[in-house]
Parts: structure tokens; sequence; C-alpha cells
């Protein structure tokens, strides 16, 4: 089927949009992440972490983190491009492993000691823990499913995946936008930012999943 000419210009700006979103999110965060390679333990994020910043595990996993989460975050710009899917899929594999093995075997690890050690009392710390284990599991469930060759299947837990992955973003806009519009008490705003920095995430990446399903199954199974 012939894709019309409207639909098909809806789609290229919705495509827009979103890699606008995603070079905007990552230059802000980059832009936060380079303030961090002095080492200065005075700096940001740090200045609320004082109470902690003597723990040597805490400080290796902080900084872990930090700088390998641009990578997650950078990944996306692949993954979801569906020009690199047809035309590099060697490109669109070798970067989903890096992806992987970032997310897998070093955000995972360093995620749960920061969890641990979270602002915002208990609430927080099983915010960033189920943030964590949420984002390991979808991103191993995506990895498995594509071993199985079931690719629809690993798309929706990717796309689950980078919605956690965009936390790193989300986060950090709605503690500004907490800050700067409401009155209430750091340790509170850390306790209520700790959720809206993904779940919001995970709801809209469950509306795409869905939308896509409704899309492909709408097209019959005789129509491409």
């Amino acid at each position: 089927m012939i894709p019309r000419p409207q639909n098909l210009a809806v789609e290229t700006l919705k495509t827009l949009g979103l890699y606008i979103v995603l070079n905007i999110g990552t230059l802000l965060l980059l832009n936060l992440i380079i303030q961090y390679a002095t080492f200065d333990l005075h700096v940001g994020f740090l200045e609320l972490k004082q109470d902690y910043i003597h723990i040597t595990i805490w400080r290796v996993a902080f900084y872990i983190h930090v700088f390998s989460s641009i990578l997650t975050l950078l990944a996306g710009f692949s993954q979801f491009s569906p020009e690199i899917l047809k035309e590099h899929r060697r490109v669109h594999k070798w970067v989903g492993r890096i992806y992987v093995w970032d997310v897998l075997l070093i955000n995972f690890p360093s995620g749960l000691i920061m969890g641990i050690y979270a602002n915002g009392h208990i609430p927080s710390k099983i915010a960033f823990l189920t943030l964590d284990c949420l984002w390991f599991w979808f991103t191993l469930k995506a990895v498995l499913e594509v071993k199985k060759g079931n690719i629809p299947s690993h798309r929706d837990y990717m796309t689950r995946s980078y919605a956690l992955t965009f936390s790193a973003v989300t986060l950090r806009t709605w503690r500004l936008l907490f800050t700067s519009f409401s009155n209430l008490d750091p340790s509170t705003i850390y306790m209520i930012d700790a959720w809206m920095g993904f779940v919001p995430n995970l709801l809209f990446a469950e509306w795409l999943i869905c939308r896509r399903k409704r899309t492909i199954a709408g097209r019959g199974p005789h129509r491409p």
C-alpha cells in the first residue's frame, strides 16, 4: 500500500519532533555532565550529597553512572531511526549491543548503589530502585526476544527500556519545574520527582506500543 502524502507528512513531522526532543535532552544532559569532569565535590547534584560524598562506593558509582549515561541516550538516535534500521542494520546491531552492555553491566549496578543512598527518604529509594530494576528487566527482555526472532516484542521492550533511559532528562526537567513554580521543601520535591521522572515516561511508552499495535492490526493480514 502506497502511503498517502498527508500521512507521510504527519509521520515525518512526528519523527522530526522526537528527533528534536532527543537532541535537546541529550545536549542538556551533556551540559550537566561536563561540570563533573573536574571531579569537584561541591558542584551541581553533589552539593545535595555531602552526607554520602565520603563513601567511596557511592562516589565511584556516581561518576560511573554519570559518565556512562550519555552513551545510552545517544544510542536512541540509531535504535529508533527507520533509516538506520533499513539501510545500516550493522550499525543498529552494534550500537544496540553497546546500549545493552552499558545498561546491564554498568548502569544497573551503579544505579542500585545510588538508589540505596538516594535522598528523600524511603519513597525516593523505592522509586529509584524500582526504576533501576525495571530498566534492567526491560533491556534484558529486549535481548531475549530478539534472540528468539520476535522483533515486534523486541521493539516493544526496547521502547520501554529507552523510556526509562530518558528519565535522566525528565527527572531534571520535573525538578526544575517543581523548584521554580512550587513552595514545596526540597525533600518533598525529591520524593515526588523520583516517581515523576520515570512513571509518565513509561505510560507514554505504553501508549506508543498500543498505538503501534492498533496501526498494524488496522492494516489487516493482507495489507503491507
